[in-house]
């Protein structure tokens, strides 16, 4: 198959190669002719385990190519792939879909005969027949169909989660458009990897809800462990208690600073928005929203007392600052609320990350960026685990307490225990939910 990648984004980017490497013959499309460039030049311009290394293969057998010319990518197309950003809408928590509709235009004038224009970006249920109508308007004259593709891949864990799906999930109106689709992951299918092939509102609302779930039972271990730091219970031990059952599961019930990332608060935010609009209010997910909003908060005020009530003058140190380990996506991450807060209340930031200073550095001003935890360590009040990277896993706890000023700890991801901390010459520890 000929596909055609609009967007080499996080999802266009790795669906791409990954497309590619099941023997389909794939051009990447962008605007951005610095992106394209460092593409062709072999570098990638995200962070994502692995992606290189497979790009490079594809490259070179000549099934993946980048170009900035939309029409030339287009022409004999079996699949147009619309994978643009859909941020969340300044001001009212929609869905943008300015690129979206802007990219199926230009695709309509593209296109030289028939072809499946897929939506993969996340979009609001009733988009694809939008883009159907505005494909139709610029080129009345063109035999086309529209699909919605959405995708569920973990940022850290994309190519395995792309290679071996928990499911494919295709929304279409035609047969004709199903023959398309079931012939681009034919490769899945004869490995007995589900693909759910439904309508196309389907697919979309599939998407929102999915995310919605996994939201909320992020913030529902958020508050139960809130609790549990009143009534003296361990989140980990009822987290693991909870999730042995199996019509719960033990997924997403890791008690933290609040999710954050790409996908998560602006996707809850687009289904809040569109229960509104069809008068069908999401209360539940309208409560997640404000109570993982808290959340960030009461991380804030535990690091706080931490700092004898004031962060006045104090030294901090900021193990990671990514919204999770092995990415660099700063979206929406935790330590955007929480380190701003650090800095306006006085404190002299130290941060450490192994992927988070490229973008971290114009999100997060004020602060010294460093590579060693332990010479961040050196002298400062406190240490805050902030995202749980494997470099962090392992600290010398004894080694990192003996250079602090006054050793104290703040692991919001639950990777140490006080036991541990006290042994090692922290006079404080303070964990979520413990």
């Amino acid at each position: 198959m000929r596909i055609t990648m609009i967007g080499t984004g996080y999802v266009g980017l790795v669906s791409g190669v990954c497309f590619s490497d099941f023997g389909h013959d794939v051009i990447c499309v962008d605007k951005d002719p610095r992106k394209i460039e460092m593409l062709n030049d072999g570098k990638v311009p995200i962070y994502e385990p692995g992606l290189d290394a497979l790009m490079a293969k594809n490259v070179e057998s000549g099934r993946l190519s980048f170009t900035t010319d939309l029409a030339s990518a287009v022409d004999g197309a079996d699949a147009v792939f619309i994978a643009v950003g859909t941020p969340t809408r300044r001001g009212d928590g929609h869905a943008d879909l300015t690129y979206v509709m802007a990219a199926a235009e230009e695709v309509a004038h593209a296109m030289t005969g028939y072809g499946v224009i897929v939506t993969k970006s996340t979009v609001p249920v009733g988009t694809n027949r939008k883009v159907k109508q505005v494909v139709q308007k610029a080129r009345p004259d063109l035999e086309f169909d529209v699909a919605s593709n959405p995708e569920f891949l973990r940022e850290g864990a994309a190519i395995d989660d792309f290679m071996r799906p928990d499911r494919v999930v295709v929304g279409v109106q035609s047969p004709r458009a199903a023959e398309v689709m079931d012939e681009i992951y034919r490769p899945l299918f004869l490995r007995d990897f589900p693909v759910v092939t439904t309508d196309l509102e389907s697919a979309e609302m599939i998407k929102y809800a999915a995310n919605a779930f996994l939201a909320t039972k992020i913030t529902f271990i958020n508050e139960i462990a809130a609790l549990c730091e009143k009534v003296g219970a361990d989140v980990k031990e009822v987290s693991k208690g909870i999730g042995m059952d199996g019509r719960i599961g033990n997924k997403f019930l890791h008690a933290g600073p609040g999710y954050g990332g790409s996908c998560f608060p602006k996707d809850t935010s687009a289904l809040a928005r569109i229960g509104q609009d069809h008068a069908v209010p999401q209360s539940i997910v309208e409560a997640v929203i404000r109570v993982n909003d808290g959340v960030k908060h009461r991380m804030i005020e535990k690091l706080r007392d931490l700092c004898d009530g004031s962060f006045n003058g104090k030294v901090v140190t900021v193990l990671g600052v990514t919204f999770k380990p092995n990415t660099d996506d700063m979206r929406d991450a935790p330590s955007l609320t929480i380190v701003p807060a650090l800095v306006g209340g006085g404190a002299k930031v130290r941060v450490v990350d192994p992927q988070g200073h490229r973008e971290g550095e114009a999100l997060l001003p004020g602060v010294n960026w460093m590579e060693d935890p332990y010479k961040a360590a050196q002298n400062a009040d406190l240490v805050v685990i902030l995202t749980e990277w494997n470099e962090f896993r392992a600290l010398d706890l004894a080694k990192v307490a003996k250079k602090m000023a006054t050793p104290r700890m703040a692991d919001l991801r639950n990777i140490y225990n006080r036991r541990d901390a006290k042994r090692a010459g922290f006079e404080a520890y303070e964990g979520v939910g413990r």
